[in-house]
């Protein structure tokens, strides 16, 4: 597939790495310009393109930037097909990496919100995963104990061309239904950043409860701050997964 990663970041770098090594045709973006993307995704061998170019004639765009800016490339996106499968990786920490966002805060889900500012459908994918974890424990299919990766959207079709990028980049894919129910895979429910199998992740999202899984969200600085100095991913997995004992 043509696929266009904006965003270089940990999660956009490494999904650009997978993807290419999976034998798609990856290129890198920065909605500032080439000029912005990062020097060791260039020294990787990706071409930066412009903005304006990223988005034409690609199977798959990749949004792999903070949440609550997607509304700044709205008149970017105005010009891509209806075809083309958008990605958001994103997710809301108001406060830490983001502004308090009133809508998201009164309880619309983070990828409806981002949807309605970017002007297209997205389905939601690889925002439940850790970015090392993404980097370093990707396996192929079918290896006993393959971490599983919600994914979400209202296209059936697109959730399919999502699902098998997620298998390319060595996690085991789960259909977790429309875009509205991926409030399930946000921060910080069961199903986030605990690195569960396939046959864990369903009971994991059924368990999600909007309430309580904002309030470990909030929590996280105190949380975090309660780990080892320089703490491992089995550390921060270890964390999330005791907030929901």
């Amino acid at each position: 597939m043509k696929i266009t990663v904006i965003g270089t970041g940990a999660i956009g770098g490494n999904l650009a790495v997978k993807l290419r090594t999976a034998g798609h045709d990856v290129q890198v973006a920065d909605a500032r310009g080439p000029e912005a993307v990062r020097a060791e995704v260039l020294e990787a061998g990706f071409r930066a393109v412009e903005p304006a170019e990223s988005v034409q004639g690609r199977d798959v765009i990749i949004l792999a930037i903070p949440f609550g800016v997607a509304g700044q490339l709205a008149d970017l996106f105005a010009s891509v097909p209806d075809e083309t499968v958008v990605i958001d990786t994103s997710n809301y920490y108001p406060g830490l990496l983001s502004e308090h966002i009133e809508a998201v805060d009164n309880g619309q889900v983070e990828s409806v919100y981002t949807a309605e500012q970017l002007g297209r459908p997205v389905v939601k994918a690889w925002n439940a995963a850790l970015a090392e974890t993404q980097r370093t424990r990707g396996v192929p299919a079918g290896t006993p104990g393959r971490i599983a990766i919600p994914v979400a959207g209202d296209s059936e079709e697109a959730r399919k061309v999502a699902m098998s990028l997620v298998d390319d980049t060595g996690f085991d894919p789960y259909d977790a239904g429309s875009l509205a129910d991926s409030w399930r895979q946000q921060p910080m429910g069961p199903a986030y950043c605990t690195e569960l199998t396939l046959d864990e992740l369903p009971a994991a999202l059924a368990a999600a409860d909007p309430v309580k899984d904002r309030a470990v969200r909030d929590s996280m600085p105190e949380r975090m701050a309660a780990l080892p100095a320089n703490p491992t991913v089995d550390d921060v997995v270890e964390m999330n997964r005791a907030a929901h004992r």
